[in-house]
């Protein structure tokens, strides 16, 4: 048992108030001593206190609400109500904290259920019938099982709100209403957010009682916090960023690097290119059971691996040793999350790398980042070419110089001085090289990825690019139309259009731009190289309790 889990270890896990079935699951996963918002938030809940707490994400929030939501529901009840419902914001979420929490409860005998879009309703039917203690879900999915009467509340002791300013951000305000309104006013509640605005507290005062307020200071990452971290973007289109990847790798050679995303089919299909491309790529993401992430991080930490591709969510609490390069596929939505992803390289004293691959909109995002670091972020052109052949001779020739120094080619030796009597011995070692620098690849075909470009005159009057009627594309870097076979007539919201495509994508709600609601189908404006992977993504969702056909709009 690690020493601060022992009973005389000051400010552990044990002086908490935690049952002894609690802390024998946390010694066995092993968690050292708690994270100052588990320290600060968990003694409130196991009081039955509602509770009020500012914390960012990656500060270990889940602990600190599912700990205490086991502890109190405490044996289960056969044939009961659940007992316990959090709410967050993606169905990602919803299946890392269900996973966490089922590892919290074990010994306990209490079940734990994620409800969240795109997954089969009918199995999650079957779940909820088989009962079960904590349901953990998003709230579009959990008010479509109120509405069918498969998830009923009226049994719910502790209702928590994780990440609460995110999911009215997605416009969810109305269905945590609703769902608030169905559970029992006797319950217990806990309220977790990054930011506390006025809508955050205007829910604490009206569904909250004589809570009490916690606040978890944002860990500060002022000027050289990072100056071991180089920070380099290269300002690419949507449709160039696999090439512009392939080349980077190629010329930086990472010895272990990690790949964000910013949804899990980005993920995968990134890992099927990498690896048609000959490297160790592995995938991780919400969507893989707990054995299969285990798999994952095993082959990572014993050199197997040489790319993590991941999202954000389930990155969350990774600990790999001796990352030397964090690329960002996709640009993150905000300042935290871009110091969070760089800040698992460059550690220890060591150098890293951070590369980020961002979309000519995307431009203003990186100087906002730089001015909350307060670092620079060097904007480069993708190399070229001319670079890579250059980079790719340089590693041959460090690698001759190690062969040289190691003196172990007597086998060959006679072929070179058989060639020097007919042949100059600098044209021999020449073509030797140019063989070598064949056979480890030639770039012949390969072609230089132009850097974007949009004439003025190209652009409409709001600075986007121009429509192409016949496929509902905008120009480069502009937005396209979704169309949603579903409208007023099917009591369709823009709440529930943002909620479904915020949270099954995983796209940041704000670049969801104009929606349009008519009696029987619904149009959405969303950024043209996300339109793709949001359509995908939210094909097998259910909105307003039904699925719906989702494609771009042919009309636009």
């Amino acid at each position: 048992m690690p020493s601060s889990l022992k009973g005389s270890a000051k400010d552990g896990f044990p002086t908490l108030g935690l049952s002894d079935t609690l802390l024998a699951a946390i010694t066995g996963l092993g968690y050292e001593e708690p994270t100052p918002v588990q320290r600060e938030t968990i003694p409130i809940l196991l009081e039955g206190r509602d509770l009020l707490a500012q914390a960012a994400t990656g500060t270990g929030k889940t602990a600190a609400f599912a700990l205490p939501m086991i502890q109190r529901i405490g044996k289960p009840r056969h044939g009961g109500t659940a007992g316990g419902l959090v709410l967050v914001p993606t169905r990602e979420l919803a299946m890392q904290v269900s996973e966490a929490i089922h590892k919290y409860a074990e010994g306990t005998g209490l079940s734990v259920i994620p409800l969240y879009g795109g997954a089969a309703m009918d199995r999650q039917i079957r779940a909820l019938e088989r009962g079960a203690q904590i349901v953990v879900a998003t709230p579009g999915r959990a008010l479509d099982h109120i509405r069918r009467k498969t998830l009923r509340l009226d049994g719910i002791r502790m209702l928590v709100l994780d990440e609460a300013d995110e999911m009215l951000d997605m416009g969810f305000a109305e269905d945590i209403e609703q769902i608030i309104q169905a559970t029992p006013p006797a319950r217990q509640t806990a309220l977790f957010s990054a930011t506390l605005p006025a809508r955050i507290l205007k829910i604490a005062e009206s569904h909250l009682r004589d809570p009490e307020r916690v606040t978890i200071a944002r860990e500060k990452h002022a000027s050289g916090a990072v100056p071991r971290v180089r920070q380099l973007a290269y300002i690419v289109r949507r449709d160039q960023k696999p090439a512009a990847l392939d080349r980077l790798l190629d010329m930086d050679q990472p010895r272990t690097g990690i790949v964000f995303c910013r949804t899990r089919l980005a993920v995968d299909t990134l890992v099927e290119t990498l690896n048609a491309h000959g490297y160790r790529t592995e995938a991780l993401h919400g969507g893989m059971q707990q054995r299969q992430r285990d798999a994952v991080m095993n082959r990572v930490r014993s050199g197997k691996t040489d790319l993590l591709i991941a999202t954000d969510v389930a990155a969350r609490g990774l600990d790999i040793e001796h990352v030397s390069h964090v690329v960002n596929y996709d640009l993150p939505a905000d300042p935290e999350s871009y110091v969070h992803r760089i800040g698992r390289t460059g550690r220890a004293g060591r150098e890293g790398t951070a590369i980020t691959l961002a979309d000519p909109r995307e431009h203003r995002l990186l100087r906002t980042i730089e001015r909350f670091t307060r670092l620079t972020i060097e904007v480069q052109p993708v190399p070229t070419v001319k670079d890579l052949r250059a980079r790719r001779l340089e590693l041959l020739a460090a690698a001759l110089r190690e062969r040289i120094a190691a003196d172990d080619f007597d086998d060959v030796r006679a072929v070179v001085t058989a060639l020097a009597d007919e042949f100059d011995v600098m044209d021999v070692a020449a073509a030797a090289v140019k063989m070598a620098q064949r056979a480890d690849g030639d770039t012949a075909e390969e072609t230089d990825i132009v850097a974007p470009h949009q004439p003025q005159a190209e652009r409409g009057r709001d600075g986007r690019g121009g429509r192409d009627r016949a496929t509902g594309r905008d120009a480069e870097g502009g937005m396209a139309r979704i169309f949603v076979a579903a409208g007023k007539k099917a009591g369709i919201r823009p709440a529930d259009l943002v909620g479904a495509i915020a949270g099954e994508s995983g796209v940041p709600s704000n670049v969801i731009g104009a929606i349009r609601i008519t009696d029987n189908f619904s149009v959405v404006e969303v950024p043209d190289p996300l339109a793709d992977e949001i359509i995908s993504a939210v094909a097998g969702a259910t909105i307003r309790g039904k699925k719906v056909k989702v494609r771009r709009d042919r009309d636009a």
